[in-house]
This record gives structure tokens, sequence and C-alpha cells, in this order.
């Protein structure tokens, strides 16, 4: 709705991954961005399981906490679906359509891409630029989500009290996120082709990205949720108290040597592994450089450790470290919990759209 250059609107950046609610506020003034206010809630067990949302009202209450939490009075915000549960192909429509009738046209033709019955999707474009096959014609990315996808997020958003103005692909949120950090200088800035392994509680993802846009991404079945387990069965705590311990420590000195340092040796295995599944199936060659992101990249040392592995230059993900951050945001708490905060991020630079 930017008609006229009015001041953009602010939006809450949420991600709602399957262990926390993660939310962001920034604020931008010239090229510099601020962090407004930021919260992480932790989510009841199995409220999100495999990125579906199992309990709107339950994840919304979540939601809730994390706004209080956090401070903040804006009341909009963007929010993104997995990109498993999107499809999205590139097409090319005539160039000298107007927005609408490009609009009319692809809801038109939407059925000979997508398998659903269009009364069940929600569908997007984005004009990408002048095709380079045919320079009359432009290319298009068409991205469309099951309707049930986005309705429960917007559901859990309304039981928070917020308005859902965007609604993303993680994929491109992670984008966006990983372009903010190109540009502030660094080896990432100088990578042609850098790899993201996201290492959130249940689910490792490997985003390979060739300037800037993701040609590769890979899921498997590995995450900080082990460790919590570990913890748990070998203290005798509950689920939250082993959660709560990992992350503030106060455990017994066996913990780094028989638990902790086992858990990072499998760590950089599934690292290793992945990057050699996209060696094998790829024909772009060698990482440049690698961002280890997600609730696990906190671990000290990991990321040495990864790089002594791997062989290639390793950085954790901190998608604010150019940024100024409000009085009211805890910095310690920030830069602890920023290798996670990379989907968060990318969702509210949409706000400067």
């Amino acid at each position: 709705m930017g008609l006229f250059g009015r001041k953009k609107q602010p939006l809450l950046g949420i991600d709602i991954s399957s262990t926390s609610i993660k939310l962001l506020e920034l604020s931008r003034s010239g090229s510099r961005y601020r962090v407004e206010s930021y919260a992480v809630e932790p989510l009841p067990p199995n409220s999100v399981v495999e990125k579906n949302i199992s309990d709107a009202t339950v994840v919304g209450e979540a939601i809730g906490r994390a706004v209080k939490k956090s401070g903040t009075r804006t009341r909009t915000a963007a929010c993104a679906v997995a990109g498993s549960a999107v499809i999205t192909k590139i097409i090319t429509m005539p160039a000298n359509l107007s927005d609408q009738d490009m609009e009319s046209q692809l809801q038109l033709e939407a059925d000979q891409y997508i398998p659903y019955p269009l009364e069940e999707i929600n569908l997007d474009f984005e004009v990408l630029g002048p095709s380079e096959k045919e320079p009359d014609r432009m290319d298009v990315l068409l991205a469309a989500s099951r309707a049930d996808n986005v309705d429960v997020r917007v559901a859990a958003m309304e039981v928070a009290g917020l308005q859902t103005k965007v609604v993303d692909v993680e994929a491109f949120a992670l984008e966006n996120a990983v372009s903010l950090i190109m540009s502030q200088g660094g080896p990432v800035s100088e990578a042609g082709i850098l790899a993201v392994m996201d290492v959130g509680a249940t689910t490792s993802t490997l985003s390979v990205l060739e300037n800037g846009k993701i040609i590769y991404t890979r899921e498997q079945l590995f995450g900080g949720r082990q460790l919590t387990d570990d913890i748990q069965r070998r203290y005798g705590l509950s689920y939250e108290e082993a959660g709560l311990a990992k992350r503030q420590g106060g455990l017994p000195d066996n913990y780094e040597p028989e638990v902790l340092q086992p858990f990072k040796e499998a760590m950089v295995q599934e690292i290793h592994r992945a990057l050699q599944f996209f060696y094998s199936s790829s024909q772009v060659g060698a990482v440049d450089h690698l961002i280890v992101a997600g609730g696990c990249a906190s671990v000290a040392g990991i990321d040495e450790m990864i790089q002594a592995k791997i062989g290639t230059s390793v950085s954790k993900a901190n998608p604010f470290s150019s940024m100024s951050v409000a009085s009211r945001v805890r910095t310690d708490s920030l830069a602890n919990d920023a290798p996670a905060m990379m989907i968060s991020c990318g969702l509210a630079l949409r706000s400067f759209d």
C-alpha cells in the first residue's frame, strides 16, 4: 500500500519454529538499521510439528507473550511458511502487462503450474526482470502455498492481537538476511558460493547460495533436541529444565567432556556430510564460506571445529553486527540469540520493501 512514498509501516518479523517464537523489530535511518525490540519465547512441546502448526491458539498465546516480553507497540507483522509447503516456478509473461493484468492472467493460468485446486491455495508473484531468451517477455516468480498453511499462521497471529501484512517463504527470508550479512563486508561478502547451515531443534537445513540466491537446499534430521534429550537423561531433568540448563549453564563438570563434546562432534559430522551430499549432486564447485546458524550455532567454539573439519572459512550467523540497538534491548542476550534470528531478521527487513 506504499502510495507516494508514505512512511513505511514497521513490521514485526515473527519466525515460528518447532520450539520457539522469535520476534524482531527493526528501524532504519539512512542505510543503518537499529534493533528496536526482540524476544524469544519457547513453545510448548508439539504445538508445531515439522513446520506445521498443530494448535493455533497455543502458538498464538506464545506469540502474545513474545510481543509483551519485547515491549513493542507495533501490531503488524510478517511471518513465513516453510519452503516444503510452497511451490515456486519461474514463468515468462508478456513484458507490457500491468501488475493488475498480470495478476488476472496468472489466476487464469495458475492451474497449469500448481497441482492443487485453486480455491485451496494462496498465490503470489514477483517480477524478476526481462527474460534472457525473449526480450519482449518478463520472468515472473510464481509462489503458491496451500491456503491452510497460511490461514493457520494468520489465525495464530490474530490470537496474539497482530495483523499479518506479509506471509513470506522461509527461504526468501533467509536470502534477505544473508544479503544483509554480505553487505557488512568480511569473508562473507567475497564468497561467490556461500553455504548456510541452520541447525535447529530437530532439523538441520543446508542452503547454498550463488550470488545471493539459493540454488540448493537439503534438510536432514539432526538438531539441538538431541543435546536436550541427552542432558535430560543424564541428569534426570525435565525437558524444560534441560533446555534451560543447556542455555544458561550450571550443569556438573562432566557435562562438557561427556555430553557437550560428543554432541559438537556429531554436529560437525552432520555438516560435513551435508556438504558432501551437495558436492556429489552439484556442478557449481566448492563453497567459499560457511555460515553456521540456528540455536546450535551458539555453542562455544563450534565454528572453529567445523572449520578444522571442512577446511573452509566458517563464521557464526550474526545479522546484527553492524546495527545499533535500542536501549531496552539486552545486547548480551541478543548476541547469544543472533544465530537463531536469521529468518525473523529477513522477515523484519520486509518493513523496508
